[in-house]
């Protein structure tokens, strides 16, 4: 009886613990819901309410009447997905060859990959910026893609990955005729869509938030995305906090989208990409 006691007071005490967690992790995104119903005075009382009184909307009208801000979702959507297709194929295509194909310095090669993770991204920043200068890129699509097509990270994560499929699948494929491409199309993408979903939660993740680099290779206001939309509502002494929480949940929907499909398959892919081959 002692024993069963026991197991249920640290299963109670477990369970308590994880709620208070979950509430604090979940406790600021519904602290932005509730302001972004609010009037800018209850905003500032000193007692925090919840649930708005009054309830008003006027702040998610002004995000769309204040600013183009269908334009900038519009820009933040071409940007993430082009990256996201970029990395897609070109991780692919490079964890192909480090996992499946055999040649001379292979795993050295694969080794500076990995050590460009080492390199804080902002060390990039000057010598990026002035090659899409000198393409003359500025103000376009293409700069704010072009530099986030190719990263070590997603080429990680999906080598690793192909490390667990036996390379027996491609061999009996070889002798059926097929090509290297016809491989990887048709036998180790579907093999590897746990690792595709984790990937594509990450980069699609980091290119809608970015904010730095389309701020330095953009000045045409027609080309800002969502993250630069939200400085709208803020200067440098003050901000409209009920429109600005407004316009990030607006923002966020894209990225809780793409999380809901592919949450099935993301633990997966982050836990077999761990395997070492």
């Amino acid at each position: 009886m002692k024993r069963t006691s026991k197991k249920e007071l640290f299963k109670i005490i477990r369970t308590v613990l994880a709620v208070c967690f979950g509430f604090l992790m979940i406790a600021p995104v519904l602290f932005m819901v509730s302001t972004s119903f609010k009037e800018e005075s209850q905003i500032w009382k000193y007692d925090i309410q919840w649930i708005p009184k009054p309830f008003i909307i006027q702040n998610y009208i002004r995000v769309f009447t204040d600013m183009p801000f269908v334009r900038f979702f519009v820009n933040s959507c071409i940007v993430a997905g082009g990256v996201t297709l970029g990395q897609i194929a070109t991780g692919y295509l490079a964890a192909y060859a480090f996992a499946r194909i055999r040649f001379t310095g292979r795993d050295k090669i694969f080794m500076v990959f990995l050590a460009t993770m080492m390199i804080p991204g902002y060390v990039l920043i000057i010598p990026q910026y002035i090659m899409i200068d000198k393409l003359g890129l500025m103000n376009t699509f293409a700069a704010m893609i072009l530099p986030s097509m190719v990263t070590a990270f997603s080429i990680f994560l999906l080598r690793n990955f192909m490390y667990s499929i036996p390379l027996e699948l491609d061999e009996a494929a070889m002798m059926d005729g097929a090509n290297r491409l016809q491989i990887l199309l048709r036998i180790i993408v579907p093999l590897t869509k746990p690792a595709l979903s984790a990937m594509v939660i990450f980069v699609f993740m980091n290119a809608w938030n970015n904010f730095l680099w389309p701020l330095l290779v953009t000045s045409n206001e027609r080309m800002r995305t969502i993250p630069l939309a939200l400085s709208y509502f803020q200067s440098s002494n003050s901000a409209e906090y009920g429109p600005l929480m407004a316009a990030a949940l607006v923002a966020s929907a894209p990225i809780l989208i793409v999380f809901l499909f592919a949450q099935n398959k993301f633990i997966e892919g982050m836990t077999m990409s761990g395997v070492k081959g």
